[in-house]
């Protein structure tokens, strides 16, 4: 199954030279790009800490996917990426993230969501790509280029 990434990644939601001393501040700025593109309500970022500290959101490969927990779906406005990318890395619950794609959806979108982002982070060479990305339109053209993927 593919997603249209299209309607939930735009370039102003992405940022390519982000910094962090600890995963609670790369949440913060997580939280606060979702604000800024008027994808959550304020709220939202206590959700994301929540969801951080019931179970890491700690995926693989350098990234991370800090998001709400299922009850906070109510403070979200629309489905909505953000990444962040942070060249020096984070530490982040043993690893270390160089990549944030911060999740908000208001139903079940997430998990399609989640997909495609796996399915890119299984190819390390896409993988690869994503973390070292510097330019925000190649990263959204890297996440709409799985509209197209079988």
């Amino acid at each position: 199954m593919t997603i249209d990434l299209r309607p939930v990644l735009d370039a102003a939601a992405v940022r390519v030279h982000e910094r962090a001393t600890d995963r609670v501040a790369a949440i913060h700025r997580c939280a606060d790009v979702l604000e800024e593109i008027g994808a959550v309500h304020r709220s939202y970022r206590e959700a994301m800490l929540d969801r951080e500290w019931a179970m890491s959101t700690y995926l693989a490969e350098g990234v991370a996917i800090p998001h709400g927990l299922d009850m906070s779906r109510a403070l979200v406005r629309r489905d909505s990426l953000a990444v962040l990318r942070f060249p020096d890395g984070v530490e982040w619950d043993g690893a270390t993230v160089t990549v944030c794609v911060a999740i908000a959806a208001r139903g079940d979108g997430h998990v399609a969501l989640l997909s495609a982002l796996a399915r890119m982070l299984v190819d390390p060479v896409r993988a690869q790509a994503l973390r070292e990305a510097d330019d925000p339109e190649t990263i959204v053209g890297m996440f709409h280029a799985e509209d197209d993927e079988p």
